[in-house]
């Protein structure tokens, strides 16, 4: 892929001329500027309660789950044909991240909030694909009105785009759907590579947890279904013997004091980092597990996390400082178990703190914590540094993406016919 991002075509037109776009600048000069309007039309609403629902993801057209659409509300939708365009006009400042422009691909009926259009001339939909991406990112987001910044046909219809002649469409359109599939191929590959790496991880802590870190020690049975086997010297305890809980030493702050300290410390809730502060401060360095039974149980949130530094919590999290050295290998044990069994309550569910108590965990001698706690920090360290390395590969492989579409589908680049 390296060698695809430096062999980008540099080759321009001849002549080029001001587009009176903003965000498209120069075009080649042959090049016609027209008004939406003049190349895409508003479909009427039409109704098919047959078809599957959908609805616009990051750029696609997709099947949504039908069975939670009402019969009555899917009799209100419109349909989306394979061919058509679907724009989602609504809560434009609400999300600046995903695409709302899509080319469908099938059949399918949508919320009456959607635009659908259709083109009134000939002309290449895929290029109109990529362009109408670009459109979306760089200038439909400035668009709408009212609190919701919501948009209408008449706010579309009235810009400005660029209408190559149609040979040229098609040829920038086959070019970029080669080139994108070997950017978005190499992406597929690095995320993947990722995922194993986290899997390593997952794997090399989970037996250094469990294990340890010499492969000729003798083991015995824990009596623990998930923790299994355990080195023979080791011991296994209720939770409550290894940590000490400090739910009730939480110190409260006046008003003024929380007006004064907003905004310095993270708020670490029963789910996770949250942007807004509570009643209560620390200054240590803790394990958090959630006590919302909801949470735990629809698996959407970490189970245990770790904070560092001085922080906010609210009433919602066990707070819990180990007993013994290696902090590390305590927090790593304690994100390895699986807390909705020890869940109670129907109404609402809660993980209390008396079944906290009574979870079994491993307890190592002291020098096993040690280098093990070293171990795993090594491990992490190494493994972290890797997937950034990843991740960035990832982010200059996207920025050149965009980079492209945006170059040819505004002919900063020339790009031949095949037969050229």
């Amino acid at each position: 892929m390296e060698t695809t991002i430096k062999n980008m075509p540099s080759i321009r037109y001849s002549a080029y001329k001001n587009s009176g776009i903003e965000w498209v600048e120069d075009v080649p000069a042959h090049w016609e500027v027209k008004k939406f309007k003049r190349v895409f039309y508003e479909i009427k609403k039409r109704s098919n309660p047959n078809l599957n629902c959908g609805s616009i993801s990051f750029g696609k057209v997709v099947y949504k789950d039908d069975e939670k659409i009402p019969e009555s509300t899917k009799k209100s939708y419109q349909v989306v044909n394979k061919g058509d365009f679907l724009v989602n006009p609504l809560n434009l400042n609400y999300d600046l991240i995903s695409l709302r422009i899509a080319l469908s691909n099938i059949d399918v009926v949508v919320s009456s909030g959607y635009i659908v259009l259709s083109n009134s001339v000939q002309l290449d939909k895929t290029f109109y694909k990529y362009f109408l991406h670009r459109f979306d990112v760089a200038f439909m987001k400035v668009l709408g009105s009212g609190v919701r910044q919501t948009l209408n046909w008449n706010d579309i219809a009235n810009c400005d785009l660029i209408f190559p002649p149609l040979r040229e469409q098609t040829a920038i359109a086959a070019f970029l759907d080669r080139k994108t599939a070997l950017i978005d191929q190499a992406i597929d590959i690095k995320q993947k590579q990722i995922e194993l790496l986290q899997e390593r991880r997952q794997i090399l802590i989970h037996k250094a947890v469990t294990h340890g870190l010499n492969p000729d020690v003798k083991m015995k049975d824990s009596g623990v279904e998930w923790i299994g086997e355990i080195p023979e010297h080791w011991e296994v305890k209720n939770l409550r013997y290894a940590f000490e809980f400090l739910n009730n030493k939480r110190i409260p702050l006046s008003a003024i004091e929380r007006e004064n300290m907003v905004g310095n410390f993270p708020y670490y809730g029963a789910s996770g980092i949250i942007d807004y502060i509570d009643q209560y401060i620390f200054d240590e360095k803790l394990i958090l597990i959630g006590e919302d039974g909801a949470n735990l149980l629809s698996k959407s949130t970490p189970l245990a996390f770790v904070a560092n530094g001085k922080f906010w919590v609210n009433n919602h999290a066990h707070i819990l400082r180990p007993l013994f050295e290696g902090f590390n290998y305590w927090a790593e044990q304690l994100s390895l178990i699986d807390y909705t069994v020890f869940i109670s309550g129907a109404a609402q569910p809660k993980l209390s703190r008396g079944n906290l108590s009574a979870v079994k965990v491993i307890v190592p001698t002291l020098k096993d914590l040690d280098e093990i706690s070293s171990y795993l920090e090594t491990v992490s360290d190494k493994i972290s540094t890797t997937i950034s390395l990843k991740e960035q590969e990832i982010e200059k492989l996207k920025e050149y993406k965009a980079t492209l579409i945006n170059s040819a589908v505004t002919g900063k680049i020339k790009v031949y016919n095949d037969a050229e």
